[in-house]
């Protein structure tokens, strides 16, 4: 029985062309026969992320009516525009809103201050203390941009390269950035 109302055609063995191939000595090839068809349906593979090179990081966000307790880690961007107790450790930067509160270490690659932060960033490549931010604990960055009318107590180390364990300040090549 024949889908869709559709008559079977049966082959037949000889044609014209077959004759002509034999002729010239090509063998004949004969379509194979069909199977059944699969159910439409067949679930797929789930992708595998793949990182991809020059791909913007993700950003979270913490709202400025929110307070979290806990510990933030991983890859992309951190927002905090309301109240978080505990260590952010980044692979991306770190953005403390106006009117935002942070209490525990810091450890991103640019942290930006308009709000208040309660402790220690104990690593940056770039710390930036806008003129509304508060930091209330020790910092040791790459480098530091200080607002006037900002507010700090504790001690700062910037400028150095501890990379490589040396007490010598880093060299500016000549458009000011570090090598």
């Amino acid at each position: 029985m024949a889908l869709w109302k559709e008559s079977l055609k049966t082959p037949t063995t000889e044609t014209p062309e077959a004759t002509d191939l034999a002729r010239l000595g090509i063998p004949e090839t004969k379509p194979e026969a069909q199977t059944p068809a699969q159910p439409a349906f067949r679930p797929a593979p789930a992708p595998t992320p793949t990182p991809m090179p020059g791909k913007p990081k993700a950003e979270s966000l913490i709202a400025p009516d929110i307070t979290i307790e806990g510990k933030i880690e991983g890859e992309g961007h951190v927002r905090i525009a309301g109240s978080f107790k505990g260590d952010v450790n980044v692979r991306g930067d770190l953005t403390i809103e106006l009117g935002a509160r942070v209490t525990g270490s810091v450890r991103a690659e640019k942290v930006t201050i308009a709000g208040e932060l309660i402790g220690n960033i104990e690593s940056a490549a770039h710390v930036e203390l806008q003129q509304s931010g508060a930091l209330t604990g020790d910092l040791k960055a790459g480098s530091l941009s200080v607002a006037a009318g900002s507010r700090m107590r504790g001690q700062a180390e910037f400028g150095w390269d501890d990379a490589n364990g040396s007490s010598t300040p880093k060299t500016h090549g000549h458009n000011g950035t570090a090598s």
